[in-house]
C-alpha cells in the first residue's frame, strides 16, 4: 500500500492518508492491550515532562527548513504527519497511523471505554516519541468528535497531557470544517461556481459549501493559496453521525438493501435542516458544481472503481469520479457478503463492517444535492493544520503544479 513514508517499520498500519480512514475498525495487534488503569504503572516509569505546546514565534531565515507536526486524534484513527516547507507547499518526512477506534460505543454509553483509551494511549506514546525525535519547531495536536461528546474525554486528554506531554485541543466543529477545506482546497476546480466539500468521519460528518465568486480574483484561477478556500465558505454543518455511529445503530457486517436504505434515510433526515436553512438546492440549480470528498469512504470507492490490486494514494488522490461510477461501486458492495468485502484489497477485514455506512452517508448527500462530478482527496485535517501553521510563520510556498487536471 503506497502512501506517506513510514519510519522504517514503526508504523502499525499504512498511513491514514493511504487508507480509508473513516471506515477503519480497530487493528488486531499481536499483544492484548490492557485497560488504561493497568497501563499507569508502565507510564509512571517514564520521565515526566511538561505539555508540548506550539511555539508562537515567527519563523526566522534559519528556521525555514524546520519540521512542523500535525496530530489528528479521531474517532477511529490516531494520525500524525511531520513535514518541512518545500517549493510546492510542504514535504512529508514522517507519518504514523494506528487504528484505535477511540469512539467505539460512545454513542450508546456517552463515555470512552477503558479498552479504547488504552489503545489510544499506546498510539499516542509513539506520536510523542516521533515529535520528540524530529525536534518539531511547531505543532498542533487536535481531537475531534469522540473527545467532543464523551463525558470522560477531558479527563482522558488531561491524563495524556500529564504523562506524555501532548497538549491536545478538542476542535470545534467549525474549526474542523475550516481545516478540512484548507487541507483539500488545492484540488478545487476553480472554474466552477460552487463546490460542496464533505468529510465523512467516524463519529461526525462535515459538509461545507464554497462559493467561488468570493475568492480573491487577483490570484490566478487555480487554488494555489489553500487558505483562500476558507474565504469562500458560505455555509457549513457538522452532523453528529459518522460511519461508526451509523454502523453501530444499523449493523455493518450483514447489510441488506433495506438496511442500506434505512441508513440513507437517517442521514437525509439529519441533512434536511441544513438544506432548509441555506437552500442549497436553489443556489446550485443551473450552476457549475462539483463535490470534493476528503473522507476514507470516497478514497475506498475510488480504489475499487480503479480496480487497484492494492490501495495506491498516488492513483487516488486528486482523481475524478462520475457520480454514476460512485453508485455502481456502492451497488456492487451492497450485493457482496461481508466475507467478500473483506476480500476486497481496498477494504480488508478491518474496514469491511463500516464501508457501507459511509456509502449510505454519501448516497444521502448525492440524492439531496444531485451532482455529476466528484473529486477525491486523500488529504484533509492534518494537511490543513500544516498549511495553517506554515502560513502563519510565513514559510509556506505555493507551487504551480497540479496533478489530475480538470475533466
Amino acid at each position: 500500500m503506497q502512501g506517506y513514508p513510514d519510519d522504517g517499520g514503526a508504523m502499525d498500519a499504512p498511513d491514514a492518508s493511504a487508507t480509508a480512514d473513516d471506515i477503519s475498525p480497530a487493528l488486531q495487534v499481536a499483544d492484548p492491550i490492557n485497560p488504561l488503569p493497568h497501563v499507569d504503572a508502565a507510564v509512571r516509569a517514564e520521565p515526566q515532562r511538561g505539555p508540548r505546546r506550539a511555539p508562537q514565534r515567527r519563523a526566522e531565515a534559519g528556521d525555514r527548513d524546520g519540521v512542523y507536526g500535525a496530530l489528528d486524534l479521531g474517532t477511529n484513527n490516531c494520525r500524525l504527519l511531520l513535514a518541512r516547507p518545500s517549493r510546492r507547499g510542504f514535504r512529508v518526512i514522517d507519518a504514523f497511523s494506528r487504528i484505535i477506534r477511540l469512539g467505539e460505543g460512545v454513542s450508546q454509553t456517552g463515555r470512552l471505554s477503558d479498552a479504547a483509551m488504552a489503545r489510544t494511549f499506546d498510539a499516542l506514546k509513539v506520536c510523542a516519541h516521533k515529535l520528540e525525535r524530529a525536534r518539531v519547531r511547531r505543532s498542533r495536536l487536535v481531537a475531534t468528535e469522540a473527545c467532543r461528546i464523551a463525558a470522560n474525554g477531558p479527563a482522558f486528554l488531561a491524563d495524556v497531557r500529564a504523562r506524555l506531554g501532548l497538549d491536545i485541543e478538542v476542535l470545534t466543529p467549525e474549526t474542523e470544517a475550516r481545516l478540512a477545506v484548507s487541507g483539500s482546497a488545492a484540488l478545487i476546480d476553480a472554474t466552477c461556481d460552487y463546490v460542496l466539500v464533505f468529510d465523512i468521519g467516524g463519529g461526525s460528518s462535515e459538509l461545507i459549501l464554497l462559493d467561488l465568486a468570493r475568492r480573491d480574483r487577483r490570484r490566478d484561477r487555480r487554488f494555489g493559496d489553500r487558505i483562500d478556500g476558507q474565504n469562500c465558505m458560505v455555509a457549513w454543518t457538522s452532523l453528529p453521525i459518522g460511519v461508526v455511529t451509523l454502523a453501530e445503530r444499523f449493523g455493518g457486517r450483514h447489510v441488506t438493501p433495506e438496511d442500506f436504505e434505512a441508513m440513507v434515510a437517517e442521514t437525509r433526515d439529519r441533512l434536511l435542516p441544513f438544506e432548509a436553512q441555506h437552500k442549497l438546492t436553489g443556489r446550485l440549480a443551473g450552476k457549475r458544481v462539483h463535490m470534493l470528498g476528503t473522507s476514507g469512504t470516497v478514497t475506498t470507492i475510488a480504489g475499487i472503481h480503479l480496480g487497484l490490486p492494492r490501495y495506491d494514494r498516488n492513483r487516488v488522490d486528486g482523481c475524478w469520479l462520475d457520480v454514476a461510477d460512485v453508485r455502481a461501486v456502492t451497488d456492487n458492495l451492497i450485493a457482496r457478503t461481508y466475507e467478500e468485502r473483506v476480500a476486497e484489497p481496498c477494504i480488508g477485514r478491518d474496514r469491511a463492517d463500516l464501508v457501507l455506512a459511509g456509502c449510505a452517508i454519501l448516497e444521502a448527500v448525492l440524492r439531496l444535492w444531485p451532482c455529476e462530478r466528484l473529486r477525491v482527496a486523500d488529504r484533509g485535517l492534518r494537511e490543513g493544520i500544516l498549511t495553517m501553521l506554515m502560513s502563519e510563520d510565513g514559510v509556506l510556498r505555493t507551487g504551480r503544479r497540479r496533478r489530475g487536471g480538470r475533466r
